[in-house]
């Protein structure tokens, strides 16, 4: 059963207040400063000022991740704002050290060996003529040495060609590949945004599941995230028997609704 410490508090400050290389994995999605329309934040400060600000909570990461920790950060841009993902990396690579660069795909079209093309997952349609639809955000995996070893298998998939079970050594035989870095995770289809997911901008469950399984499950007692939201960091981590998860929200109405969640 995953003991929940759940706090109403700006999360620098309190992060201040837990112990140096405590935290095994840090889960989260800031304020992306696109002008979400947040109930208790401001989502539109100066790129500046929103950058130091992102390095200041980074730090703060930083400092309460063990050295075998692992810090998967979502993070998403608008098609008039492209560049606001490589700038918070391009940042935090002050703090940390980019190991991984995982492409979360929310919907995507394909055509299959039949020719039919078909559609999977939901986004929001932009009516542009400069700009496409936006279908995936970033998942960026954040560690202090870049040399962490994670459970590539955890999210592993069959190999569509089984001639290359034998003829790769390092498959050993088994029928199981990595994933990779694009993760096709959809939004659950919801019949009302107020009930069923009442903030702006959230991301689903399953992914914060992949990012732990990732890390590899047995290695995360203590999970975090900054950033909580409605909490669905932590139904993942009650999914996953992670044995402990602290998180910050500085919402009364988002962690009230985190709380309703876990029962």
């Amino acid at each position: 059963m995953t003991q929940f410490d759940l706090h109403q508090q700006d999360c620098v400050e309190g992060m201040a207040t837990l112990p140096s290389e405590h935290i095994d994995l840090v889960v989260t999605s800031p304020p992306y400063n696109l002008g979400v329309r947040y109930q208790k934040y401001s989502d539109r400060q100066d790129r500046q000022s929103y950058l130091e600000w992102c390095e200041k909570w980074a730090a703060e990461v930083r400092r309460v991740l063990k050295p075998t920790g692992s810090f998967l950060l979502n993070i998403g841009s608008a098609p008039s704002n492209p560049m606001l993902p490589h700038e918070i990396v391009i940042a935090l690579c002050n703090v940390f050290v980019l190991q991984n660069t995982i492409h979360w795909i929310k919907s995507i079209t394909i055509e299959d060996r039949y020719g039919d093309v078909r559609s999977y997952g939901h986004f929001k349609p932009i009516s542009s003529r400069r700009f496409l639809n936006d279908c995936h955000e970033y998942i960026f995996h954040f560690t202090k040495s870049g040399r962490v070893e994670i459970d590539r298998l955890a999210l592993g998939v069959p190999y569509q060609d089984k001639s290359n079970i034998a003829r790769w050594s390092h498959t050993g035989g088994s029928d199981l590949r990595c994933r990779g870095n694009t993760w096709f995770i959809p939004y659950e289809t919801i019949q009302s945004r107020a009930k069923e997911r009442p903030h702006p901008a959230t991301f689903p469950v399953r992914l914060a599941e992949w990012c732990i399984k990732l890390h590899g499950v047995s290695c995360v007692e203590t999970m975090l995230d900054p950033f909580l939201g409605i909490g669905n960091s932590a139904v993942a981590a009650q999914r996953c028997r992670v044995k402990r998860f602290i998180g910050f929200e500085i919402d009364e109405t988002y962690l009230a609704e985190a709380k309703r969640r876990l029962g």
